[in-house]
Protein backbone atom coordinates (compact mmCIF):
# COMPACT_ATOMS: atom_id res chain seq x y z
CA UNK A 1 0.00 0.00 0.00
CA UNK A 2 1.23 3.90 -1.18
CA UNK A 3 2.00 5.95 1.31
CA UNK A 4 -0.24 9.20 1.28
CA UNK A 5 1.71 12.16 2.53
CA UNK A 6 0.05 14.97 4.42
CA UNK A 7 0.31 17.66 1.29
CA UNK A 8 -1.92 15.53 -0.61
CA UNK A 9 -4.24 14.53 2.23
CA UNK A 10 -4.65 18.33 2.75
CA UNK A 11 -4.36 19.37 -1.43
CA UNK A 12 -7.37 16.37 -1.95
CA UNK A 13 -9.18 18.34 1.07
CA UNK A 14 -8.82 21.63 -0.79
CA UNK A 15 -9.53 20.72 -3.93
CA UNK A 16 -12.98 18.67 -2.44
CA UNK A 17 -13.80 21.45 -0.22
CA UNK A 18 -13.71 24.14 -3.39
CA UNK A 19 -15.89 21.55 -5.23
CA UNK A 20 -17.97 21.34 -2.16
CA UNK A 21 -19.09 24.71 -0.92
CA UNK A 22 -22.73 24.41 0.30
CA UNK A 23 -22.34 21.03 1.92
CA UNK A 24 -19.30 22.02 4.00
CA UNK A 25 -20.46 20.92 7.97
CA UNK A 26 -20.94 17.53 6.05
CA UNK A 27 -17.61 17.10 3.99
CA UNK A 28 -16.10 18.35 6.98
CA UNK A 29 -17.32 15.53 9.03
CA UNK A 30 -16.07 13.08 6.36
CA UNK A 31 -12.93 14.23 6.23
CA UNK A 32 -12.36 13.88 10.08
CA UNK A 33 -14.01 10.42 10.09
CA UNK A 34 -11.36 9.42 6.97
CA UNK A 35 -8.39 10.90 8.90
CA UNK A 36 -9.72 8.61 12.14
CA UNK A 37 -10.51 5.65 10.26
CA UNK A 38 -7.51 5.64 8.25
CA UNK A 39 -5.44 6.48 11.72
CA UNK A 40 -4.33 9.53 10.40
CA UNK A 41 -6.09 12.20 13.26
CA UNK A 42 -2.19 12.39 14.32
CA UNK A 43 -0.91 14.29 11.66
CA UNK A 44 -3.94 16.13 11.88
CA UNK A 45 -1.56 19.64 12.92
CA UNK A 46 0.54 19.01 10.28
CA UNK A 47 -1.96 18.57 7.37
CA UNK A 48 -3.90 21.76 8.57
CA UNK A 49 -0.69 23.52 8.35
CA UNK A 50 -0.39 22.36 4.64
CA UNK A 51 -3.78 22.75 4.36
CA UNK A 52 -3.52 26.36 5.20
CA UNK A 53 -0.33 26.94 3.13
CA UNK A 54 -2.62 25.85 -0.17
CA UNK A 55 -5.28 27.86 0.50
CA UNK A 56 -2.78 31.20 1.21
CA UNK A 57 -0.93 30.19 -2.18
CA UNK A 58 -4.25 29.50 -3.54
CA UNK A 59 -5.56 33.12 -2.96
CA UNK A 60 -2.01 34.86 -3.46
CA UNK A 61 -1.58 35.86 0.43
CA UNK A 62 1.53 35.20 2.38
CA UNK A 63 2.50 35.05 5.62
CA UNK A 64 4.98 37.24 6.99
CA UNK A 65 6.58 36.47 10.36
CA UNK A 66 8.33 40.10 11.62
CA UNK A 67 9.97 40.30 14.79
CA UNK A 68 11.03 44.01 15.92
CA UNK A 69 12.50 45.15 18.81
CA UNK A 70 9.80 48.17 19.53
CA UNK A 71 6.11 48.15 17.82
CA UNK A 72 5.77 48.94 14.09
CA UNK A 73 4.29 52.13 13.24
CA UNK A 74 1.53 52.44 10.66
CA UNK A 75 4.20 53.70 8.04
CA UNK A 76 6.76 51.49 8.16
CA UNK A 77 3.58 48.55 8.11
CA UNK A 78 2.86 49.74 4.37
CA UNK A 79 5.74 50.15 3.74
CA UNK A 80 6.56 46.14 4.44
CA UNK A 81 3.66 45.43 2.64
CA UNK A 82 4.48 46.81 -0.17
CA UNK A 83 7.61 45.95 -0.47
CA UNK A 84 6.10 42.35 0.08
CA UNK A 85 3.65 42.31 -1.84
CA UNK A 86 5.81 43.59 -5.06
CA UNK A 87 8.65 40.86 -4.16
CA UNK A 88 6.51 38.38 -3.72
CA UNK A 89 3.99 38.91 -6.83
CA UNK A 90 1.15 38.67 -3.57
CA UNK A 91 -2.26 40.30 -3.17
CA UNK A 92 -2.20 40.21 0.54
CA UNK A 93 0.08 40.13 3.40
CA UNK A 94 -0.70 38.70 6.82
CA UNK A 95 1.65 39.49 9.55
CA UNK A 96 2.56 37.54 12.49
CA UNK A 97 4.58 40.29 14.65
CA UNK A 98 6.14 39.61 17.81
CA UNK A 99 8.49 41.74 20.40
CA UNK A 100 11.95 40.69 20.72
CA UNK A 101 13.47 42.35 23.46
CA UNK A 102 17.02 40.95 22.17
CA UNK A 103 17.12 42.87 19.37
CA UNK A 104 19.15 46.03 19.31
CA UNK A 105 17.15 47.77 16.76
CA UNK A 106 15.79 47.05 12.99
CA UNK A 107 14.03 44.12 12.19
CA UNK A 108 13.58 40.73 10.43
CA UNK A 109 11.49 39.43 8.26
CA UNK A 110 10.52 35.51 7.75
CA UNK A 111 8.16 35.05 4.52
CA UNK A 112 7.92 31.18 3.75
CA UNK A 113 11.51 30.06 4.31
CA UNK A 114 13.24 32.79 3.45
CA UNK A 115 14.70 35.30 5.93
CA UNK A 116 14.93 39.12 5.35
CA UNK A 117 17.44 40.29 8.20
CA UNK A 118 17.31 44.02 8.59
CA UNK A 119 18.81 44.12 12.16
CA UNK A 120 20.95 46.17 13.50
CA UNK A 121 23.12 43.39 14.19
CA UNK A 122 22.93 41.80 11.24
CA UNK A 123 24.30 45.19 9.70
CA UNK A 124 27.53 45.57 11.91
CA UNK A 125 28.07 42.17 10.99
CA UNK A 126 28.06 42.69 7.46
CA UNK A 127 30.26 45.86 7.89
CA UNK A 128 32.91 44.68 9.81
CA UNK A 129 32.99 41.63 7.04
CA UNK A 130 33.08 44.32 3.99
CA UNK A 131 35.72 46.64 6.31
CA UNK A 132 38.15 42.94 7.33
CA UNK A 133 37.98 42.34 3.15
CA UNK A 134 38.88 45.85 2.19
CA UNK A 135 42.04 45.60 4.62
Amino acid sequence: MANISNIDIARAIYLACKDNIGNKPSFLKDVVKFLARRRFLYRAKDILLNLEKIIHEESGTIVAKVKSARILSEETKREITHSLKKLYSAHKVLYKKSMDENLLGGMRIEVNDEIIDLTVKNKVKKLQEYLTRKV
